[in-house]
């Protein structure tokens, strides 16, 4: 239980850990069973919680790998990330480049691509997102009003 006090855990994390910790296969699996059944472990909560928190810095595609990592099934990341739509990803990247490019002006749209564009695709936005958030920012649009 105090591994469950500090942060959520997906039910892979938390069998490794208490593997770790010495436990052998039968207490995981009986204690991870029970916590399930207690409603104190759910994967998909965990992977909604995780696209919510970090949806603010990352793509969908950084986002699934870390789901991945972390040992949440596809499906269960995929309807996780569901909510995760083209216009919060448009406005996320956004915020990413106004908070890089800080208040320096912005008035070439190649430019702040080649500064930007492989940042924001290393943090997991796709091609068309990047460069639909470039061409948005260089047009002066607040991020979250491009609806």
């Amino acid at each position: 239980m105090r591994l469950l006090g500090g942060r959520a855990h997906s039910r892979v994390e938390l069998q490794r850990k208490l593997a770790r910790r010495g436990y052998t296969s039968e207490e995981v699996d009986a204690a991870l069973a029970r916590l399930e059944e207690l409603g104190y472990l759910n994967d998909l909560a965990f992977a909604e919680g995780l696209v919510r928190v970090r949806s603010a810095s990352r793509g969908p595609r950084a986002l699934s790998a870390e789901l991945a990592k972390r040992g949440v099934g596809r499906a269960q990341a995929d309807r996780a990330l569901a909510s995760y739509d083209e216009a919060l990803q448009l406005a996320s990247a956004m915020r990413n480049i106004v908070r890089t490019y800080g208040r320096r002006e912005i008035t070439d749209y190649r430019e702040m691509l080649n500064q930007v564009g492989s940042r924001l695709l290393r943090q997991g936005y796709s091609a068309i997102t990047v460069r639909a958030a470039c061409r948005a920012v260089v047009a002066g649009t607040p991020p979250g009003s491009e609806a």
